[in-house]
C-alpha cells in the first residue's frame, strides 16, 4: 500500500490532508512538533478508514530531526510515496520592528525545514523512480502581506524550491507541486479581528473563508495518478483572492 508523510499534520490543514490521503488508500505518518493528543486523534481518524497511521514528533527546523522523521516513517510504514510539506509557524510584525529571531524562526521552520525533509525523502523516491511532493505555500507568498514579510518570504521560497526541484526530479518520475491557500478557517485565522475578516471576505470573490477540506482535496489530487502529468505547478486555493 502507498505511504504518505504529512508534516504539520496534527491539526487544521495538515490533519485534513492526512485523513484525505488515508481515505485515498495511503498509510499515513503524521509529523508534528507539539500537540501529541491532537496528533493521536488524527491517527485514530486515519485508522478508522482501515489504513495504518503513526504520529511522529519532530522539529523539522532541526536537520537531524527532519531526517529522523523520514527514516521513522519508513521504518513504521514503508517507503514514502507522497510527501506533503505543511509544517509552518507565524511570527507576525511590521518589517522595521521585526526581530532577527522572529525572521529566522519562520524561515527555519517554513522553508529550511521543508528542504531538510524533502532532501531526506527524495533519495528513495529517485531510486524508485516515482513519488509526489506537495508543498503547502500561501497566497501571501504570491501577493505579500503587511506584517508578514518573514512568512511571505518563506512561502515564496517554497514556490521557488518546488519549481527548481520539479526540473531536477522529473526525469526520475518524481512530481513536485505546490498549493497556495488563501484564508482558511483554522486556529491560525480564528482570532482575526472582525474588521480584518470583513476586509478579507470583501476581497474574496467567493465571499467566504476556505476550509481545510478545500485544501486537502487539491493536495489529494496532486498526489494521485490523476495528476500524473502535473509538476512544477502552483495551484491557488483562495476563493479568487489573488485573481
Amino acid at each position: 500500500m502507498p505511504v504518505a508523510l504529512v508534516t504539520g499534520g496534527s491539526r487544521g490543514i495538515g490533519a485534513a490532508i492526512a485523513t484525505a490521503l488515508a481515505a485515498d488508500g495511503y498509510d499515513v505518518a503524521v509529523g508534528y512538533r507539539g500537540g501529541a493528543d491532537a496528533a493521536a486523534g488524527v491517527v485514530a481518524a486515519i485508522e478508522a478508514t482501515g489504513r495504518r497511521g503513526v504520529a511522529l514528533a519532530a522539529d523539522v527546523a532541526v536537520e537531524d530531526e527532519a531526517a529522523g522523521l523520514v527514516s521513522a516513517t519508513e521504518d513504521a510504514l514503508g517507503p514514502i510515496d507522497a510527501l506533503v510539506l505543511n509544517a509552518g509557524i507565524t511570527r507576525d510584525g511590521l518589517f522595521m520592528r521585526m526581530s532577527s529571531e522572529d525572521w529566522q524562526s519562520v524561515i527555519d521552520t517554513n522553508l529550511t525545514g521543508a528542504f531538510y525533509v524533502t532532501r531526506a525523502a527524495l533519495r528513495g523516491m529517485l531510486k524508485r523512480r516515482g513519488g509526489s511532493i506537495v508543498a503547502v505555500s500561501s497566497v501571501v507568498g504570491l501577493t505579500g502581506n503587511p506584517g508578514q514579510a518573514n512568512y511571505a518570504a518563506a512561502k515564496a521560497g517554497l514556490i521557488g524550491m518546488v519549481k527548481s526541484l520539479a526540473r531536477e526530479a522529473g526525469g526520475r518520475g518524481v512530481r513536485v507541486n505546490a498549493v497556495a491557500p488563501g484564508y482558511i478557517a483554522t486556529d491560525m485565522t480564528a482570532d482575526l479581528p472582525d474588521a480584518t475578516r470583513d476586509q478579507i471576505l470583501g476581497a474574496t470573490p467567493l465571499g467566504r473563508l476556505g476550509t481545510p477540506e478545500d485544501v486537502a482535496g487539491v493536495v489529494s489530487f496532486l498526489c494521485s495518478d490523476a495528476a500524473g502529468f502535473i509538476t512544477g505547478s502552483v495551484i491557488s486555493i483562495d476563493g479568487g483572492l489573488a485573481t
